[in-house]
């Protein structure tokens, strides 16, 4: 097995570079926009509680009534566009984007930095990682 890898990498050396030069820019990347804007569970339990965060889950309703973090707001991401008014009133106070597994809440993170929420982050790993810290969830 590992003589045919190095055959293929000695057969097709253009093949191999540029893969790998996909590959540090994809790990780039993600590292980037993973540390831009994110917080851990326990960063955003201190937000919630010190600083009165409102957590904006983008699950389709399903997932949310299967488990959300208590006192979360539930606006799936298909229709932010068109519900991004009902978070005006807390335009000022931190807003922590959580979805399932801390993928798409980047996007919507940053649709809400651009519509002016200033204090809008993500939760890394998002419920996953929230369930998986041992941090309650309520079921509705």
């Amino acid at each position: 097995m590992i003589d045919q890898l190095f055959e293929f990498v000695m057969n097709h050396p253009l093949l191999v570079g540029a893969f790998l030069l996909v590959l540090v820019a994809w790990i780039a990347y993600e590292t980037r926009s993973a540390a831009s804007n994110a917080v851990t569970s326990t960063q955003a339990t201190q937000l919630i509680n010190r600083e009165d965060a409102v957590v904006l889950d983008i699950r389709e309703s399903k997932d949310f009534k299967a488990g959300h973090i208590a006192g979360a707001r539930n606006i799936p991401q298909s229709s932010l566009d068109s519900r991004m008014s009902e978070l005006e009133k807390v335009k000022n106070q931190p807003i922590i984007v959580v979805c399932k597994h801390g993928q798409s809440s980047g996007a919507a993170q940053a649709k809400l930095a651009k519509a002016g929420f200033e204090h809008a982050t993500k939760l890394k790993g998002g419920m996953m990682q929230w369930q998986a810290d041992g941090l309650p969830v309520v079921k509705k």
